[in-house]
């Protein structure tokens, strides 16, 4: 245990998503009595929104808990909150391991219009389904043949495909035409442009757990709020970006707050928080865009070449409600094939007058009682970034055209519609992270690494960083992020049972805050 001077350590969490609000509640409930968040926004969750298309509780960030099993801390916490149905907790359901995709009962719309029978295009989907999991294995042994996912997808699946399909007239086109879709879904899983831009060597890193992903019933922001009652009240500062962190890398010369307080939080509304330590927990969008001016003195160079290499993009969602369904009531997932796309692309040739190629389909929202008729698009990369930048009328007008023509329906019309724009958010400039070509296990660890490490001759532990970017195998979820708070306000914890069990002498800690 912690000697209780210890305990009186100034300690700042920058962002309150969830994995500020979990190394709060770790380092509060261990006994820390000076423990601060500031949040730019004026509220908390950070990527976990939750939001409203009429009176249907719809998802603007994170959707689902990815593999919901014991594993799972977001999981094990959504069960203790009672926030989920009973048929997500059961044993089976958490047994079931589906490597990362929910095994959704499709729909596939064809271009011309009209259904394509999915048996079909069924040796598409698991041919691509093969390659994609082979593309995984060079993350442990090297040696990959291509230095994108992309670009190992696309040399190895026409060879196959040659072996495998035969060269019945029109229907290898139309299965190539689904790959190309299924490289648009795999653009929004991992929230990149495009699947060139995901390091082959890498993209095994990431690790599924088990369970069949399931949905919070009443929002995924019930558990920020459940979370947030166990905080103590006042703790969060809303509204109050930060501009700069100023920390000791022991240089400087003449420098005043060494002694005291090693680093300072300065506010762009000029407020200042002395710290002991910090916690940064804001989005890698965010670091890279601010990356030269939010620390003060710059970090390590090793550092900032990794923050440049990792992989951020966006990852966008169109609601769109309708009076009824034009889909089978067992379908759980439409997806567009545009037969022209016989040639492997996951990218748009022009943007501005074919983003919504981008968007490889739609996930029904489901059970109908609790939804209604609601059908969530998914749209990543540039195109994303651009309909972003779109009014709501041309986006509707868009998407609904593109539904009109695959459909058939001439009159076909949504009631409602609902986006998000990750990418223009200014606290977030974005969706998630991925390794990007030329990324390694190595690059995440640098993103993990305190400032200064731990053993030098500066205060250590003065800068510290979380988010789910820093995890190295559950980067992009929610729980990579809580395990991140957890494993930095871990790290505190032991610094100073270790420090109080030691004989060395420490530089005296702050008052209270």
């Amino acid at each position: 245990m912690a000697p209780l001077r210890s305990l009186d350590a100034k300690i700042v969490i920058v962002g309150c998503g969830i994995s500020g609000i979990g190394a709060a509640l770790k380092l509060v409930k261990f006994g820390f009595r000076n423990v601060r968040i500031i949040e730019a926004t004026g509220r908390s969750g950070g990527r976990i929104q939750t939001g409203r298309l009429g009176s249907n509780v719809v998802e603007i960030g994170a959707n689902w808990i990815h593999g919901p099993s014991q594993e799972n801390p977001v999981f094990r916490l959504a069960c203790h909150y009672n926030l989920l149905d009973p048929e997500s907790m059961t044993e089976e359901n958490q047994a079931l391991d589906v490597g990362g995709h929910p095994p959704f009962v499709p729909s596939f719309l064809r271009s011309s219009g009209g259904t394509v029978p999915a048996e079909l295009l069924a040796p598409a989907v698991e041919l691509f389904s093969r390659v994609l999991e082979r593309s995984q294995d060079f993350s442990a042994g090297g040696g990959e043949p291509v230095a994108s996912v992309g670009g190992f997808v696309r040399a190895e699946l026409p060879r196959l495909a040659e072996a495998e399909w035969g060269a019945e007239a029109g229907l290898r086109e139309l299965r190539i035409a689904l790959v190309s879709t299924l490289l648009k879904v795999e653009c929004c899983v991992s929230g990149t442009h495009s699947m060139d831009e995901v390091g082959l060597g890498a993209f095994g890193l990431y690790r599924t757990l088990p369970g069949l992903d399931c949905t919070f019933p009443r929002g995924f922001d019930g558990l920020i709020d459940c979370l947030m009652r166990e905080l103590p009240e006042g703790v969060v500062s809303y509204n109050t970006p930060v501009r700069c962190i100023h920390w000791s890398d022991g240089r400087e010369a003449g420098n005043t707050h060494t002694y005291t307080h090693p680093v300072r939080v300065e506010c762009i509304n000029g407020d200042m928080f002395p710290a002991d330590h910090v916690i940064v927990t804001l989005p890698l969008g965010y670091m890279k865009k601010h990356h030269s001016t939010l620390l003060s003195p710059a970090p390590p160079l090793h550092k900032l070449h990794s923050i440049q290499r990792m992989g951020f993009g966006t990852n966008n969602k169109i609601f769109l409600e309708f009076q009824q369904p034009f889909w089978e009531p067992q379908t759980e997932a439409i997806y567009l094939l545009w037969e022209d796309e016989a040639h492997l692309v996951d990218t748009v040739p022009n943007i501005h007058t074919h983003w919504v190629r981008k968007l490889f389909g739609f996930t029904v929202l489901k059970p109908t009682e609790r939804y209604g008729h609601v059908l969530c698009g998914w749209i990543a990369g540039h195109e994303s970034e651009y309909m972003e930048s779109l009014s709501e009328t041309e986006v509707l007008n868009t998407v609904t055209q593109v539904l009109r023509r695959f459909t058939g329906i001439p009159t076909l019309s949504p009631c409602r519609m609902l986006r998000s724009q990750w990418f223009s958010d200014r606290f977030t400039c974005g969706s998630y992270s991925y390794p990007a070509t030329g990324c390694s296990a190595r690059d995440i660890q640098h993103l993990a690494e305190p400032l200064p490490p731990e053993h030098t001759q500066s205060r250590p532990l003065q800068v510290l960083f979380a988010g789910e970017a820093t995890h190295g195998s559950f980067f992009s979820t929610v729980h990579g992020a809580l395990l991140t708070g957890w494993r930095e306000a871990e790290r505190l914890i032991t610094h100073y049972s270790h420090s109080s069990s030691s004989s060395s002498s420490s530089p005296p800690l702050s008052s209270k805050l």
